[in-house]
């Protein structure tokens, strides 16, 4: 049941190992059905040595895993080494105890020592199976001195009993031999033995290893030794198969143990399967911490404290070196996938509008965190210059300087300044940071062109407009959607007249300081303007970007326009008039392929240039569509209304005042 192994091959070997734990019950059982096999053979000194080498076995695992128990500070593990140690401790009496080793004649004590060993070996083997809880497990671990203590206590009375000749009657040959009921005594340690092995077993399939099914196995031969001795034929091959299974269980475990000592290199984390679940949770926390450490020195560029990880982990120098070795592997794979990630970022932060400082500002963060020390120098004066350090550049050539390398950054094929990064540890470093350079050049240039064409649209055309264009050319395209919208006209009462009585220089200035008055009205609460004509505007509200309340908005827009004027008019110039109506239109791109605009057509525009025809110098005049659209607004009602183009007479009203709530 190798936990290497295939998963095919897994109900295969399940069959092999129950037909190696069956066949000793087998042969037990043909032993005991024919007398004439099961023969006697007294050897005394056959006897001790393998009880002595028993003994030995169990010592070393339950100071072995004794000792993992107290580096994991784990319960499991404790009671664990107590099934080994128990055992050991009266199998050594039960040896010493052997005919002619101390004692001349047999005796009580021989007879029953084992039974009394493993029943108490049983006793922990089960508690041990157990999925212990945080404070049951930290019970266990505050009484281990006591426990252990306890069960050394109990073999030192049992071996002054058992051994100083006369003193008990354990150091008496029974008076009746063989006792016919004492092979009923073993049935506790059997049915212990069974139920931890069925637990264990649980355990194994949740969390393969070989330690727990060679502990497993241990506890099915061990209950296997307890049925065999119930014979309580003393010396006969009955009896002997009851010593093989003993020696089997333990030898079995110290072989898995050693096996995973060769495939690791090292015992510190030989038993470390067979802990409580929350121990495995530490260990892992453990060493990734451990790796992380290992991970982060590297980066850093310092050696790797491997003699303290090695004394941590209990590593042999060869194991330290692999860390080594896979920590520098796992460092460079980090940081390559980190620096390939600011790459990503710094060319996903060339976006509309972002001004070039900003964009220098924010990649330079991002770079840093994976790069290192990185700096940029722009070309001032005809020269690029970092810190102290001056830079002339023959073509796409880098410079290798004081442990820098520096690449040129370009726009549009002319140097535009200088990117310097440290000298990397891996070949990638220098293809990195030349890609970097690429990128932050194709930034650079990106940025400087999205300003002239920012700065070009933006003095043309409203922003939104120019937003959407910059972020996607494709809705430049001929074509339109009917949307709901609100238009806002707006012109000068008596232009006409005005400009034929003064100059055109005073013409063009008065027009500039009322559109200066109007065009922040408009945009600042979301408008579009889609054309100038002569003195006259047209904006719209709820296009092309998406608008709520995009009729209070008009309405907003359109009284701050009237105040905002008032100072204007104030110089003896004409006033504005303001018509605003709200409905369906269509908007998008009119025009040619070769010329174009952003503008809206439909009745609901229409009507909004025929009501500020009617506006008096200085009001806004409303359509009751609008009016539809407004919680609290004062106003004066025009009523019906014959306009030009309408067969229906059109409400209208003038706005005095919005009351905000």
């Amino acid at each position: 049941m190798d936990s290497y192994l295939p998963p095919a091959t897994q109900p295969l070997r399940v069959v092999v190992w129950a037909i190696h734990l069956v066949l000793p019950l087998l042969g037990l059982w043909l032993l005991l059905a024919e007398p004439r096999v099961n023969i006697m053979w007294h050897h005394n000194p056959s006897h001790f040595w393998m009880i002595l080498v028993v003994a030995g076995v169990n010592v070393v695992l339950g100071l072995m895993i004794s000792e993992a128990a107290r580096r994991r500070a784990d319960a499991r593990l404790f009671l664990v080494s107590m099934v080994f140690l128990s055992s050991a401790g009266f199998f050594f009496l039960h040896g010493l105890s052997t005919p002619r080793i101390i004692l001349g004649n047999h005796s009580l004590g021989f007879d029953i020592g084992q039974q009394v060993g493993l029943t108490m070996a049983a006793v922990f083997a089960l508690a041990s199976a157990f999925p212990l809880g945080a404070a049951q497990a930290r019970s266990v671990m505050r009484s281990q001195h006591l426990i252990r203590a306890t069960v050394v206590g109990l073999m030192v009375l049992w071996g002054i009993a058992s051994l100083v000749p006369g003193l008990t009657l354990l150091s008496k040959p029974p008076a009746v031999l063989p006792i016919p009921w004492f092979g009923w005594f073993s049935v506790p340690g059997l049915v212990l033995f069974v139920a931890a092995g069925g637990m264990m077993y649980r355990l194994h399939r949740m969390r393969r290893s070989a330690i727990l099914v060679s502990l497993v196995t241990a506890y099915a031969l061990l209950a296997e030794a307890m049925i065999a001795g119930m014979s309580q034929l003393n010396w006969h091959l009955s009896w002997w198969e009851w010593h093989i299974l003993l020696t089997l269980a333990f030898l079995f475990v110290a072989y898995s143990a050693y096996l995973q000592f060769r495939r690791e290199g090292s015992s510190a984390g030989l038993f470390d399967s067979v802990a409580l679940s929350a121990t495995v949770v530490r260990i892992q926390a453990q060493y990734e911490q451990a790796l992380e450490e290992l991970v982060e020195h590297v980066r850093r560029g310092t050696k790797l404290p491997a003699v303290r990880l090695a004394g941590r982990f209990q590593l042999t120098e060869g194991q330290a070196a692999v860390l080594d070795r896979a920590g520098e592997a796992l460092a460079s794979e980090r940081e390559l996938s980190e620096r390939l990630a600011a790459l990503v970022d710094v060319g996903t932060q060339t976006r509309v509008g972002l001004a070039e400082s900003d964009l220098l500002t924010d990649a330079l963060e991002r770079v840093r965190q994976a790069y290192g020390d990185v700096r940029i120098g722009l070309v001032a004066d005809g020269r690029v210059s970092i810190g102290s350090r001056e830079y002339t550049f023959s073509g796409a050539t880098p410079i290798r300087r004081d442990g820098l390398i520096t690449y040129p950054l370009t726009v549009k094929g002319h140097l535009a300044g200088a990117l310097e990064v440290p000298l990397g540890r891996t070949p990638q470093d220098e293809a990195l940071a030349a890609t970097l350079a690429s990128q932050l050049s194709i930034s650079l240039e990106n940025a400087r062109l999205y300003a002239e064409l920012d700065t070009l649209f933006r003095q043309y055309m409203s922003p939104d407009v120019a937003s959407r264009l910059l972020a996607d050319p494709g809705q430049a395209a001929l074509g339109g959607e009917l949307r709901e919208l609100t238009a806002l006209f707006a012109d000068l009462k008596g232009f006409t007249t005005f400009s034929e009585r003064v100059a055109p220089g005073e013409i063009v200035e008065m027009l500039n300081r009322y559109h200066t008055a109007a065009v922040p009205c408009i945009l600042d609460n979301g408008g579009t303007i889609v054309q100038f004509v002569g003195d006259a505007l047209l904006a719209l509200f709820n296009a092309p970007a998406a608008q709520e309340e995009h009729a209070l908005a008009a309405c907003t827009a359109a009284l701050a326009m009237q105040e905002a004027a008032t100072a204007v008019a104030a110089e003896g110039w004409p006033t504005f008039r303001v018509g605003v109506n709200t409905g369906m239109a269509l908007v998008g791109n009119i025009g040619s392929p070769e010329l174009r605009g952003f503008n809206a057509m439909g009745d609901a525009v229409n009507v909004a240039a025929r009501l500020q025809g009617l506006a008096e110098p200085g009001t806004v005049v409303i359509g009751a569509t609008t009016l539809a659209q407004l919680d609290n607004a004062e106003t004066r009602p025009l009523g019906p209304l014959r306009l030009k183009g309408k067969e229906q007479e059109v409400k209208a009203f003038v706005l005095t005042r919005i009351i905000r709530t």
